[in-house]
């Protein structure tokens, strides 16, 4: 089992046999011998708009670990500079400094991985998960099990919501009806500019889609103290599910205040980046629920340690996602299935792409995410995509 080049020098593929199996054992002493960095641009359908920008292209990179016994783990990040702090250029310069840390090390051992790669840079959380997708990817081969068995955990069907962007009323009713059309059972609604019209985009989108069907509201920042406590407040009536992060990620107290005047349920989204963050919010009282996304925890390995913080203050989580494919979102899912303390799914970051470069990985039938049983994540980028994508090998 040896990779198998395409015409881009990077591009690679793993020959699994039936069953799951490799064709030799894989020893626990492999070693990453080469690790490439690619620059993905990915065309949105439409423009996607929060309170914080709007996008209409995804830059994102990929990454992928090499090792001396022909096996690779795949990995994706979505730099979000308003949230991360990172962009795709900085995430590609961070990544050549994180790729050569982890050259000739043992990529099975991601407990000190991902301490070194901490170690390294206190930030630039984005670049970091594509390192540990890539790891945990490389885990799940070498064992032969899919990763949500590897995580300890069973496989369970997970449901995600699907996203309204923010705009003008009426439209963002019209998409919400579609989706409950599509199938859809919680719908997830931007807002964040003012009393008057998030009201208004609420009321109507709760017209469009009937009174059962989960909505949730996600301010990105957008409100102030006393604006979010009046907006949720007149909201009551509208069987909202939660809200997430509707004051300025600095502004603990005022978010604590939220809750406590609200009835509304309130999760931490910007605010919550690691456990150390989840620690201080259970403690302080500020939300009801974590948002962990891959991209601000920095991969799976912190993404447990949150949920596990959540789990023991009794605090349900979500997994969340920026604007990535399925392959980073697969790996996320794969984290829902393995804890059932992440007791939402906001995983739809793939389906506004005018392509869909991934083969394998999670199936979508609306919001149902039916999850592979290949070894690592089971997604991987199709190489005619690859091809197309600048790619820098560290070796």
């Amino acid at each position: 089992m040896r990779d198998e080049h395409y015409g881009n020098s990077c591009s690679a593929t793993l020959q699994i046999k039936i069953g799951g199996g490799y064709d030799t054992p894989m020893e626990n002493n492999l070693k990453i011998n080469r690790i490439d960095l690619y620059k993905a641009d990915i065309e949105l359908l439409e423009p996607f708009r929060t309170s914080l920008a709007e996008i209409t292209t995804a830059y994102n990179i990929f990454v992928r670990i090499h090792t001396d016994q022909g096996i690779y783990g795949t990995g994706e990040s979505r730099p979000n500079p308003p949230v991360t702090g990172e962009s795709q250029a900085t995430a590609l310069a961070c990544g050549r400094d994180m790729a050569k840390r982890l050259l000739h090390q043992n990529p099975l051992d991601i407990e000190t991985r991902m301490t070194d790669l901490n170690g390294l840079m206190g930030k630039n959380s984005a670049t970091k998960s594509a390192f540990d997708i890539a790891l945990y990817d490389l885990l799940g081969k070498a064992a032969g099990l899919p990763l949500y068995a590897v995580l300890g955990g069973p496989k369970r069907t997970v449901r995600t919501d699907n996203t309204v962007s923010l705009g003008d009323p009426d439209h963002m009713a019209e998409t919400a009806r579609t989706y409950k059309e599509q199938g859809f059972t919680a719908i997830k609604i931007k807002l964040g500019t003012g009393r008057a019209e998030d009201l208004s985009r609420v009321h109507k989108i709760r017209a469009a889609v009937g009174p059962d069907i989960a909505l949730r509201l996600d301010a990105n920042q957008g409100w102030d103290l006393t604006t979010a406590i009046q907006t949720l407040s007149a909201m009551d009536p509208l069987n909202i599910e939660y809200c997430e992060q509707p004051l300025a990620h600095w502004d603990w107290a005022n978010i604590r205040r939220v809750r406590e005047r609200t009835s509304i349920p309130i999760m931490a989204d910007e605010t919550l980046f690691d456990h150390h963050d989840a620690f201080k919010l259970a403690a302080m009282g500020c939300c009801d629920y974590f948002n962990i996304k891959l991209a601000k925890s920095g991969g799976i390995h912190t993404g447990l340690k949150i949920n596990a913080i959540g789990e023991a203050a009794g605090i349900f989580c979500m997994a969340g996602c920026m604007t990535e494919t399925r392959l980073c979102l697969t790996a996320a899912a794969h984290m829902v299935s393995a804890r059932p303390n992440i007791r939402f799914a906001d995983l739809d970051g793939h389906l506004n792409m005018a392509v869909d470069p991934v083969i394998g990985g999670a199936l979508y039938n609306a919001g149902e995410i039916t999850l592979p049983d290949t070894p690592g994540h089971g997604a991987d980028i199709d190489p005619d995509f690859l091809n197309h994508c600048t790619c820098e090998t560290i070796k």
